[in-house]
């Protein structure tokens, strides 16, 4: 039986470098560190793969404990960090096309269930009823835990027509939600439009997809075209980011050209960039044409509001940074959900690939946006958000700031999650549809835009003074 397990294990230590080999790993390692191999750790890896190949109840096959294997190396890193199989890696990319079949959630992980982050508008999860904070804690009669993100995901995603039952912990609720949704082709339009009244234009940029900085433009030169544009406000809420071409693109649409946008700050030299106004850092792929040279020239100098709140994260919270940090636009709402990392898709052998975090981001001032976010120059409750947000902070395993220190010079706690508003019921009121009459953020930018004093929600405003506009 040793010589058995002996064999075995040097079996799975060629399985092993084989895997390493694939990933370049001996590359990195000596760019990176210089160090040896593991090789107490990988003995020990052979033992248990050993182990379960000769005593588990049931045969295994090696490429199954290979593709577990990966699956923990990366999913023990951080929240963003996955393995990407055939599949997941196809609907990776056909995400950033803005079209897939599924229910229309962004969802990260947390204590082995899937949280909702954001859900899509106009999307059977957002007519549903699902809300930021959302634990799912079942998919049809399967429960998550234990589960990995990629395939909780796969599960939720499919053709459309066909149907899944959701099982909800919502804060607040004394017994689960159930929910059935039915699955739908998710065309994201990324961008939409409207004049909110004589002289003050509302934009709302909901995902960074491959055509968003194209659409940006169609719609802004349309509002441009109905008249004078005296004050605009762009909307991110609950933008979950995207692509980070798009995010540079629609940030040197109101800035002036070469202007820092963003940088990057990893271990590897190319983690470290530099990002500027300029189409050789937003232009996509060999595409050389400026996008962006139709934009009519009063969007470069028109009032701005940027409207986020805590569903804004990635691409959505570096747009906000760089119009905060060149004072090119008022931020309003709530603190943004805090992903300032970078994940590099490293694309493997038989169409998979490793999703891997690989820098930060930082503003063009030099803040951190990891677990932090992006902090409103005026803070402005949403009155239909009643649940608890969870952010960036909140997650198990986060990648910490690197920037914010308490008073012993160690890490800081994260921020709590803000709690539910006093006096409402989580549960009976509905979203508020962003742009609508009803939209009271949207109403108090372009209070801010006309110079009016910015108010607070009813429930909040015995404790929050109004803002009263800078001059």
């Amino acid at each position: 039986m040793q010589s058995k397990l002996r064999n075995i294990g040097l079996i799975a230590l060629g399985a092993v470098a084989g895997v390493l080999i694939s990933l370049n790993f001996q590359a990195i390692a000596e760019r990176s560190t210089r160090s040896t191999l593991p090789i107490e750790e990988l003995r020990a890896f052979t033992e248990v793969f050993g182990a379960i190949k000769t005593n588990y109840v049931e045969p295994v096959e090696d490429k199954k404990l290979i593709t577990e294997a990966i699956n923990g190396m990366l999913t023990g890193l951080d929240p963003h960090s996955a393995y990407l199989d055939q599949e997941a890696f196809r609907d990776l990319q056909v995400g950033t096309q803005g079209q897939f079949g599924g229910l229309g959630i962004e969802v990260g992980m947390e204590d082995g269930f899937v949280k909702v982050i954001s859900p899509i508008e106009d999307t059977p999860a957002f007519k549903a009823g699902i809300k930021p904070g959302d634990l799912i804690i079942k998919l049809d009669d399967t429960p998550v835990k234990g589960m990995s993100l990629n395939d909780a995901v796969k599960k939720m995603r499919g053709k459309p027509n066909t149907s899944i039952i959701l099982t909800i912990s919502r804060k607040g609720e004394s017994a689960p939600i159930v929910v059935t949704l039915t699955r739908a082709i998710i065309r994201v339009q990324s961008v939409k439009s409207k004049v909110i009244e004589p002289g003050y234009a509302w934009i709302r940029v909901s995902q960074f997809q491959e055509s968003t900085p194209e659409s940006m433009v169609k719609h802004l030169e349309g509002l441009f075209k109905q008249g004078p544009v005296k004050g605009l406000v762009l909307d991110l809420r609950n933008d979950p980011g995207g692509l980070l071409h798009g995010a540079v693109a629609i940030s040197a649409a109101f800035l002036p050209a070469k202007t820092l946008v963003v940088s990057t700050d990893g271990r590897a030299e190319d983690a470290r960039k530099k990002f500027i106004a300029s189409p050789e850092d937003y232009a996509r792929g060999s595409r050389s044409e400026d996008v962006l040279k139709a934009l009519p020239a009063a969007v470069k100098s028109v009032p701005m509001v940027v409207l986020v709140n805590g569903g804004s994260a990635s691409a959505s919270e570096i747009v906000a940074g760089a119009l905060q940090d060149h004072k090119r636009a008022i931020i309003i709402g709530t603190q943004t959900f805090g992903k300032g990392s970078v994940q590099t898709i490293m694309p493997l052998g038989n169409n998979t690939a490793i999703k891997l975090t690989t820098a930060r981001y930082y503003t063009p001032s030099g803040r951190s946006i990891q677990a932090k976010g992006i902090t409103p120059d005026v803070m402005v409750e949403d009155p239909s958000d009643v649940s608890a947000r969870v952010r960036e902070a909140d997650l198990t395993r986060h990648l910490e700031n690197g920037q914010i220190k308490d008073k012993d010079g160690q890490p800081a706690a994260p921020a709590k999650p803000k709690p539910a508003t006093p006096g409402a019921v989580p549960g009976e009121q509905k979203p508020t549809e962003l742009g609508s009459k009803d939209d009271f953020q949207l109403s108090q930018a372009i209070a801010y835009l006309k110079g009016e004093p910015v108010k607070q929600p009813p429930s909040v405003a015995a404790t929050k003074p109004a803002a009263t506009p800078a001059n």
